[in-house]
């Protein structure tokens, strides 16, 4: 079988395992709506303990001088290609290209046409990330289709045209909510997992992985955003069942663990 159907991995689902990771993901759930904005709070910190709590290194010993007494760790400069920008904090309004959108996404395909292994690495190869791309903006020239969301066949180098998704007002309330000062990003990429395909042979483990797989996807747009001079940050801001309902796929086996949002050309 050359191309497995999504539901085709159910057959092989423990379905105990997949209640314990729902019951578990459900509690990480961001919930944006005016309806709760009154009653909800993400936390009490006063802001004189979150900048204490922010940015810093963490000492086991911090009473105890065990640092090793030899020159400092020289850092990466600039220059050097491992070397990422600072997160974008405000896009403006820019024009981007549908194939510098192609450019951008290509570390996550397929390396050759002859194997399955992609540009980042994958616990057992099961690669159960699912990439989506959005168009949040009328700035974006050449856009293939009439719908607003993309999925990304990284072995086919193809993609697959995400149906009902046109109302792109919707996808961006889901995406960043109003009000924000974020700016006006041209694209977001979602990172979801496809529960089934992660859990089926490492269970619980599986789920662990994912994420680190996200983590190693969104690195490598990262610092291709950077050679490709484009604005980039890594953004959790959303309202996840809002997303779910966008994709339009089922939001109880499909989780977007993570959103990141692209800018137009400098």
């Amino acid at each position: 079988m050359k191309t497995v159907p999504h539901d085709y991995y159910l057959k092989f689902m423990d379905v105990s395992v997949f209640d314990d990771i729902l019951k578990f993901h459900s509690k990480t759930n961001f919930t944006i709506h005016k309806a709760v904005e009154p009653i909800t709070s993400l936390h009490f910190l006063p802001a004189a303990i979150l900048e204490q709590l922010t940015g810093n290194e963490l000492k086991f010993y911090p009473d105890m001088d065990l640092t090793i007494q030899t020159p400092t760790i020289e850092h990466l400069k600039l220059c050097n290609p491992l070397s990422r920008i600072d997160s974008c904090s405000f896009f403006p309004k820019q024009k981007l290209s549908f194939d510098k959108i192609k450019k951008l996404i290509s570390p996550l395909l397929t390396k050759t046409s002859s194997t399955y292994k992609r540009g980042y690495p994958s616990g057992g190869a099961l690669y159960p990330i699912e990439v989506f791309l959005c168009n949040l903006s009328e700035n974006i020239t050449d856009w293939p289709c009439n719908e607003n969301i993309l999925h990304l066949l990284p072995q086919s180098k193809k993609f697959e045209i995400i149906q009902c998704s046109a109302d792109r007002e919707k996808l961006i309330q889901a995406i960043i909510p109003s009000p924000n000062q974020i700016g006006s990003p041209n694209i977001a990429i979602v990172y979801a997992v496809y529960i089934p395909k992660t859990i089926f042979k490492y269970r619980h483990r599986g789920y662990r992985l994912a994420h680190l797989e996200a983590g190693s996807m969104y690195m490598l747009i990262d610092l291709m955003s950077k050679q490709l001079q484009l604005p980039n940050r890594v953004w959790s801001g959303y309202c996840d069942n809002m997303l779910s309902k966008c994709l339009g796929l089922n939001p109880t086996l499909l989780f977007p663990l993570c959103v990141q949002l692209i800018g137009g050309e400098q």
